[in-house]
């Protein structure tokens, strides 16, 4: 039976994940990450937003209204001026669900870092693993050489 705690827990992991959704959805676009950046440096208003891209308008809403929707900005409203300012708690539960397979991801990394580490010394001295390369050759004779029997004047 499921408790009401984990029931609980179960709900806020689907709202997390959600939010999750909706952080990357607004990040995949590369305006909107440049938006980002751009208010990341402090507040700025639609204009200034929009100064760098060639786009009407009405496209310049549309992204801020995904971001915003995200939570990733927030728009206020100074006298006639409509500045938007960074909102960083949707990166944060960004960073935070990354961190969660960070350690996973460092330790396959580690795993073949020593890996190619045996790989490399296995490959540099083949002799300390009893392989040696001039052993894996065939034999070849070069007529003429030192203790050839097929000697012409022989």
């Amino acid at each position: 039976m499921v408790t009401r705690t984990e029931r609980g827990a179960s709900h806020r992991s689907e709202r997390r994940s959600d939010r999750l959704s909706g952080t990357f959805a607004a990040l995949a676009d590369p305006t909107r990450r440049a938006m980002l950046a751009r208010l990341a440096e402090g507040e700025a208003t639609v204009s200034e937003l929009a100064a760098p891209f060639a786009m009407s308008p009405p496209a310049i809403t549309k992204h801020l209204k995904v971001l915003e929707k995200a939570g990733l900005i927030e728009r206020t409203r100074q006298a006639q001026w409509r500045p938007c300012r960074l909102k960083p708690e949707p990166l944060r539960e960004v960073s935070e669900w990354l961190e969660h397979y960070r350690a996973r991801w460092e330790e396959s990394f580690s795993r073949l870092d020593a890996y190619l580490v045996e790989l490399q010394t296995q490959r540099e001295a083949p002799e300390a693993h009893g392989t040696p390369e001039t052993h894996d050759m065939p034999e070849t004779r070069t007529p003429g050489a030192r203790g050839d029997t097929d000697d012409i004047d022989g």
